[in-house]
């Protein structure tokens, strides 16, 4: 009885240490939610002032490509301004396939000037981003989440009601370069940042056609 009381509590204890090991694993992961490149650098010799222009790829819940998007601004210090769910750690431990990681809305591309600032729609205020929905839930939770948007943003009491622990708005953004690709993360307790790695040297200096 002793050995299996013995063996009992070593594979309790595996179980515990395994279902850590997820919860831990869970409140650090991260997702890839888009990649940005440099498409295209022009300096415009009467003003000598450069232009880039950027594509723009979002991902969706399944890691699919969205349809991309291009935006030219008239230098290279560009931000992606988001609106940014954290849920309850509780539902990140949990995994939950809703609620099991920080949601996001990606709202504008924009740069910022002496004269205020160039910007550039993503999505409508209230839209559920197309392809973020997640078709495993059953419920209205998503679509009331989306439609009152600002209402919990500016209402913690109803956030809290609803397992979220804050909503806000954030603008990450970097120097864009060409040759490199970035992407941007949304960590699943936390926010979204942006990494940058150069590309590949076999893509360098082609033009290739899809």
């Amino acid at each position: 009885m002793a050995i299996l009381a013995a063996i009992s509590y070593l594979l309790k204890s595996q179980i515990e240490a395994t279902q850590l090991k997820r919860i831990i694993e869970r409140l650090t992961a991260d997702s890839r939610v888009a990649e940005v490149i440099v498409t295209d650098v022009k300096c415009n010799p009467r003003t000598k002032q450069t232009s880039t222009t950027i594509k723009f790829l979002e991902y969706d819940t399944k890691l699919r490509p969205l349809e991309p998007k291009y935006f030219t601004f008239s230098g290279n210090i560009i931000q992606f301004q988001s609106m940014v769910i954290r849920f309850d750690d509780f539902y990140v431990k949990k995994g939950h396939p809703l609620k099991g990681k920080s949601a996001y809305l990606f709202m504008k591309a924009f740069r910022l000037t002496d004269n205020g600032a160039e910007t550039f729609e993503i999505t409508k205020i209230n839209e559920i981003p197309f392809g973020y929905e997640a078709a495993e839930v059953k419920n209205n939770f998503e679509r009331k989440l989306w439609k009152k948007f600002w209402e919990y943003a500016l209402n913690p009491e109803k956030a809290s009601k609803a397992g979220i622990k804050n909503v806000q708005l954030e603008a990450p953004g970097t120097k864009f370069v060409p040759g490199m690709i970035y992407t941007i993360k949304i960590e699943h307790d936390g926010g979204l940042r942006i990494d940058a790695k150069p590309v590949t040297p076999i893509l360098k200096n082609e033009k290739i056609k899809f």
